[in-house]
């Protein structure tokens, strides 16, 4: 299973939506109450809800550092194999990308949109977690499938 240009440019979207939100999450993890982690989190001069906010947030930053970084990463490193289990990881971080953005999509648009504006909410602020999390399963599940492109 060679990986394709279309397989790169997903794994490219992957890492430019990923990154970015691994360093944020690790800036929570270790200062979650430092004024770069709530900007960046959760938007210009907030402040978390309650506790039941703060925890939620914990939760998904340990559950992104445990479970879908590593995911994508092993993914990638079995794509670039060749490898059939590379694509299989890489749709179940695709996977766990859409599940929690279509979550937070409904459960934080009314914090964030407000406060970063409809370019950023539905490209950055949960709009490319969900693209790109539904393109990364749909192509994983066909190449699995033997589709190839």
């Amino acid at each position: 299973m060679d990986a394709t240009s279309i397989t790169w440019v997903l794994v490219a979207w992957g890492v430019i939506t990923l990154v970015p939100l691994t360093v944020a999450q690790l800036a929570f993890l270790l200062s979650p109450h430092s004024a770069r982690t709530k900007e960046w989190l959760i938007g210009k001069d907030e402040d978390w809800r309650d506790k039941t906010h703060l925890r939620f947030s914990l939760g998904a930053a340990w559950a992104d550092w445990l479970v879908t970084v590593p995911l994508f990463v092993a993914g990638v490193v079995g794509i670039a194999l060749s490898d059939a289990w590379g694509y299989v990881l890489f749709g179940a971080a695709g996977t766990i990308s859409l599940y929690i953005n279509v979550i937070l999509w409904f459960l934080e648009k009314e914090y964030v949109y407000p406060s970063r504006g409809p370019l950023k909410y539905f490209t950055y602020y949960w709009g490319f977690f969900i693209y790109w999390g539904a393109l990364a399963l749909a192509y994983s599940v066909l190449r699995v499938g033997g589709v190839d492109f």
